[in-house]
């Protein structure tokens, strides 16, 4: 029974810190200034829909077949092709294949890029990273930076594809993030994006410990629910205890 009392006030304490972070916490996000904490403070919010001359698109079907095999340096390897969709970039037509289909955009995906006028693979390539980000930008910062790394991405921790990091020399140190195999712009974010994020992650216990999610559904939070059933249990059967003994009366 010792051992039982003594877990139960070590629970307690866990609990009573955590309930402070969450009340903490929540009250952040109801004073917040929340367009701020979304990180598109110099974000263009309007992108043209650039022209298409259908007459100069290429039959989509051929390059459905033709990049449906990946040349590989021992033998040619089946890869299907799940979708194909005309998209825009830069004013240009793309056709976007997709090979390995995630659920959301965010999910891993593994795209191909086809020029649709002249038919040629088109690549993500850093030249290319910078005009798709200095177009969603309109802050007076220049570039000081790209950086091509790998998930998990601190500003988006759900982000599950590899990315492009371009970032900006402005007073809120802006950076744009695009998907390396799509082209896809997976948003901006800057320090009142990464000050409100940093609340977020105390609010959901996304610590990183046992592998940030960027969301409320992780390990952390099932083992403190785990403990939180302890200290209930635990309280539980001091009061049974209490009973037994005495201590409750009913006059």
């Amino acid at each position: 029974m010792k051992l039982i009392k003594s877990l139960h006030k070590w629970l307690s304490v866990l609990v009573a810190l955590q309930l402070l972070i969450w009340l903490a916490s929540g009250l952040f996000f109801n004073l917040m200034d929340h367009s701020k904490a979304r990180g598109n403070e110099y974000r263009v919010k309007t992108e043209k829909r650039a022209a298409i001359d259908t007459a100069r698109l290429l039959e989509p079907s051929v390059y459905l077949v033709k990049y449906a095999l990946k040349q590989n340096s021992l033998e040619q390897q089946a890869r299907p092709v799940y979708s194909i969709k005309l998209i825009t970039l830069l004013s240009q037509p793309y056709y976007l294949l997709n090979h390995s289909r995630g659920l959301y955009p965010h999910f891993y995906n593994e795209h191909l890029l086809i020029n649709a006028y002249t038919g040629e693979q088109q690549s993500i390539d850093e030249e290319m990273v910078l005009n798709i980000a200095s177009s969603s930008y309109n802050g007076s910062g220049e570039v000081k930076s790209t950086v091509k790394i790998l998930p998990p991405i601190a500003d988006f921790p759900k982000e599950q594809n590899s990315v492009w990091q371009i970032n900006f020399a402005d007073e809120l140190n802006t950076s744009a993030y695009i998907d390396v195999s799509s082209g896809r712009l997976v948003g901006h974010s800057n320090d009142d994006k990464r000050f409100a994020d940093f609340f977020f992650m105390l609010h959901f216990m996304d610590y990183g410990l046992m592998g940030a999610e960027g969301g409320f559904n992780n390990g952390l939070v099932i083992f403190f629910a785990l403990l939180l059933l302890i200290f209930c249990l635990t309280g539980a059967i001091w009061v049974i205890e209490l009973i037994n003994k005495g201590r409750y009366k009913i006059r």
